[in-house]
């Protein structure tokens, strides 16, 4: 693999902006909701860096490990609430939004399980994790695990 910038590195003021978007948007939502939705659009980006990240953040907060290896069939899962589908429904038709063009059926599902400035952050966080997976996977942001096998 070519070494890339590394841009958490690299002092940016649109890093900073990010950064700043994350911290209001931690004061805005549900934190352990957010990292399940974290975890979950990290897993349809493909991004080993933010999985790793958000799955020991979510464990942090409580989430449990028969959920987060349950996550990618949260569909066929009893053991996520009507609320979390809702956000797992809403993260993924935003993240696929240039193939879902986020159906109206899925926006009245999350829209009946959050107020209004929670969908609003809810929705500005799943744009965040698309944004952030597209930084650490362009620039190849390695996984811990990578940095440890490099060093051997």
């Amino acid at each position: 693999m070519i070494k890339r910038l590394n841009f958490m590195a690299h002092k940016n003021s649109g890093i900073d902006g990010l950064v700043a978007v994350e911290a209001w948007i931690a004061r805005s939502f549900d934190p352990k909701l957010l990292e399940l939705v974290k975890v979950r659009v990290s897993q349809m980006n493909g991004c080993a860096h933010c999985l790793h990240m958000h799955r020991r953040d979510a464990l942090k907060l409580g989430e449990t490990d028969d959920r987060l290896l349950l996550l990618n069939a949260w569909r066929e899962s009893q053991l996520f609430t009507t609320r979390e589908r809702g956000a797992l429904a809403w993260a993924e038709a935003l993240t696929q939004i240039a193939k879902s063009h986020a159906p109206d059926d899925v926006y009245e599902e999350a829209h009946a399980n959050f107020s209004d400035d929670e969908l609003v952050a809810l929705s500005i966080g799943i744009a965040m994790i698309n944004a952030w997976n597209r930084l650490a996977i362009g620039f190849r942001l390695q996984h811990p695990a990578d940095h440890k096998r490099a060093a051997a």
